[in-house]
C-alpha cells in the first residue's frame, strides 16, 4: 500500500487538476490484504515488481492496473492480464 500512496503522490504532483488521494484512500479501505510468498524466481526486469505478480497469484487476481513498463511487459504471465488504467477503465468501466 505504501508503494500505491507513493506512486500517487508523484502522480499528484504530474496532473494537479486530477484529485487521485481520495482513490487511494477508497483503496486502502476496501483492499483486502494477501501474504504472497516470493515468486521462485525473478520474473520482472525490475525485481521490486515481483511482489505485484506475487499478490496477484495469492489473491487468484486476474488483472493486474499498473502503468509501470515492466509489470506491462509481462502482460498474460500466468494468465494475469496486465493494463494501463485507461485501459482497465475504457473496458471495464465505461459504458458501451
Amino acid at each position: 500500500m505504501a508503494e500505491y500512496r507513493e506512486v500517487a503522490l508523484r502522480l499528484a504532483d504530474r496532473y494537479p487538476q486530477i484529485d487521485i488521494l481520495p482513490f487511494i484512500d477508497l483503496v486502502m479501505v476496501h483492499a483486502e490484504i494477501i501474504q504472497a510468498e516470493s515468486l521462485a524466481s525473478p520474473v520482472c526486469d525490475d525485481p521490486d515488481d515481483d511482489m505485484f505478480l506475487a499478490c496477484a497469484l495469492a489473491a487468484g487476481s486476474q488483472v493486474i492496473i499498473s502503468g509501470d513498463k515492466h509489470l506491462l511487459k509481462l502482460n498474460g504471465y500466468q494468465n494475469i492480464t496486465i493494463m494501463k488504467p485507461k485501459s482497465f477503465v475504457d473496458e471495464y468501466l465505461c459504458e458501451r
